[in-house]
């Protein structure tokens, strides 16, 4: 046995299963975890003084497909205790991508995704066309986290299709094109097949994301790529529309996984989030293999009218997303399209970002500084006016320079709480690297330990670790991480339970060209290692492409 390369010494140790804490010595050698026990010995000693270690969080729910082509580091979630992100969830990814169709992709996620198209023109790296040539282009370029990609069904759709892919249903040739490229993709090491059926999902100039054009023949096809695969899950943000029976039908048919996201709690429509988790309890309990993701954030999105993403999912706002300049002015000051607004808010939705809940809609940077920290429904009510009525034209007035930030879903504490302990239920959805300049829940991880186990307590400290760790890994088939367990990988985090948290949120200007993101620092976090390396400078990240079946 050689000399061990570092040993953490006198860490509570979370093994990531979900055992009680327990006193230990944790050596590295190599990348691996070596051993675990008393008085290890090694060239190096972290001395870690009582604090609490972990495996490296997990984040099954981000959109770095962008961004780290141009930012290895992954920033901010190599600094929050990520150590493994999965990206191109919602089927939002950036290959496969012709030349010609560059533009269009792009253009498709500045809409969808809240990014600055100038930010993506001049921040990715184009050095790829196929599903296998990005993947080996990040294990090139190098990065600070493991990394793991599905692939993307609207861009798939949009390299077979073209400028058709979000106006029409597929032909047989094409589905069969298509199912050809998800095979490509998972021979190469995807972790599976992503889609969207979401009406809060549109793309450039207001038209649907492609994939929502798919029909049941098209998802069944995809879906059932995965069977010939052997391995990977479907993942897919639904419309309210899309029944779970049918995804449990997609479910037997691949005998695949299905991950159902975004399950978000809407304080107006209390029980439907309930309705699906326990739909998909009842379909595991019939041996298909669902899972509802959840987020254990309160859903909170800073925006302007420039880029209203809190309401472009009604159908009533469907007029106006095409629109720029003075005709966008026009149809938002027209009686007609408000009133279709308001009577569409009036009316109970099964899931839907806005709710017309005016009073924790909040002004947040206004010419008229008397306006700002207070709502709309309370600005409105001294006003004596329709809330919609007045932030429309308070933007209006502004040149639609007015921030706003509404607090939109999973805001009952209750009731998310009793999200995170449904037995059908995956934290997730933490979104990072999309929306960048209106929410950042990046630290989603550290907030669950934070404020969901030592604040509320609605979780014991070695269930929301193996929430965020061992489920994730066990689910995507991520092999030998998830766990403290000699011969799995290092990916740790150092941190202590009695302060562990995220940070105010901050606006920092560190994107191409200097743009605007939103971020949080992190509270509590001691220590991070990838795969036994600290300085995550180097990165010793990998592209993971070989999973369990």
């Amino acid at each position: 046995m050689g000399m061990h390369d570092f040993v953490i010494r006198n860490a509570a140790l979370l093994d990531g299963l979900g055992s009680e804490p327990f006193t230990a010595d944790l050596a590295v050698r190599d990348g691996k975890i070596a051993g675990i026990g008393k008085s290890l010995s090694a060239k190096e000693i972290v001395d870690a003084g009582g604090l609490a270690l972990m495996p490296g969080i997990i984040d099954n729910h981000t959109h770095y497909d962008a961004q780290i082509t141009w930012d290895p580091m992954v920033s901010p979630s190599s600094a929050l205790g990520v150590t493994t992100a999965i990206i191109g969830n919602c089927g939002f990814t950036i290959a496969p991508c012709k030349p010609a169709e560059r533009e269009l992709v792009m253009k498709n996620l500045t809409q969808v995704e809240g990014m600055s198209l100038d930010v993506l023109r001049q921040g990715i790296r184009w050095d790829f066309e196929t599903i296998p040539q990005y993947f080996d282009m990040l294990e090139r370029q190098g990065c600070a986290i493991n990394v793991a990609g599905f692939v993307g069904h609207s861009s798939v759709r949009t390299y077979v299709m073209g400028a058709d892919a979000p106006r029409r249903a597929a032909t047989a040739e094409e589905i069969a094109r298509m199912r050809a490229l998800v095979v490509e993709g998972m021979r190469a090491g995807a972790v599976g097949f992503a889609s969207s059926t979401s009406p809060a999902h549109n793309g450039d100039g207001g038209l649907p994301m492609p994939s929502r054009l798919a029909d049941d023949a098209e998802l069944r096809a995809l879906v059932g790529a995965l069977k010939d695969a052997g391995r990977g899950l479907f993942m897919l943000t639904k419309g309210g529309h899309t029944r779970i029976s049918f995804l449990e039908e997609l479910a037997a048919q691949s005998s695949r996984p299905v991950v159902v996201a975004a399950l978000l709690h809407n304080s107006t429509n209390p029980r439907s989030v309930f309705d699906d988790l326990d739909a998909i309890a009842q379909a595991n309990s019939r041996g298909h293999r669902l899972v509802g993701a959840i987020s254990c954030c309160p859903l909170s999105m800073d925006f302007t009218l420039r880029s209203p993403y809190t309401f472009e999912g009604l159908e009533s706002w469907k007029p106006a997303l095409p629109l720029k300049g003075a005709a966008y002015v026009e149809k938002l000051k027209e009686r007609g399209f408000r009133d279709a607004v308001r009577a569409e808010l009036a009316r109970p939705a099964h899931f839907r970002l806005f709710n017309g809940q005016w009073d924790q809609v909040e002004v947040i940077a206004s010419a008229r500084k008397e306006c700002e920290q207070r709502s709309i429904g309370e600005l409105a009510r001294a006003a004596g006016r329709d809330p919609l009525d007045a932030m429309l034209d308070l933007a209006l007035e502004e040149n639609l320079d007015t921030v706003f930030n509404a607090m939109l879903l999973n805001s009952d504490e209750q009731a998310v709480a009793e999200m995170l302990r449904h037995p059908a239920s995956l934290v997730s959805l933490s979104d990072a690297g999309a929306h960048l300049t209106f929410f950042n829940d990046a630290g989603f991880g550290l907030h669950l330990l934070g404020h969901w186990v030592r604040e509320r307590g609605a979780l014991s400290l070695p269930e929301a670790v193996r929430r965020l760790t061992s489920t994730p890994a066990e689910l995507f088939g991520i092999r030998n991480r998830g766990a403290l367990k000699p011969g799995y990988a290092a990916d740790l985090m150092l941190f202590d339970p009695r302060t562990v948290g995220r940070g105010a949120k901050q606006r920092v200007f560190d994107l191409p060209g200097d743009h605007p993101r939103l971020t949080t620092p992190a509270r509590g976090l001691h220590g991070v290692w990838v795969n036994g390396e600290r300085n995550l400078q180097r990165l010793p990240g990998r592209v993971l492409r070989d999973f369990s079946p």
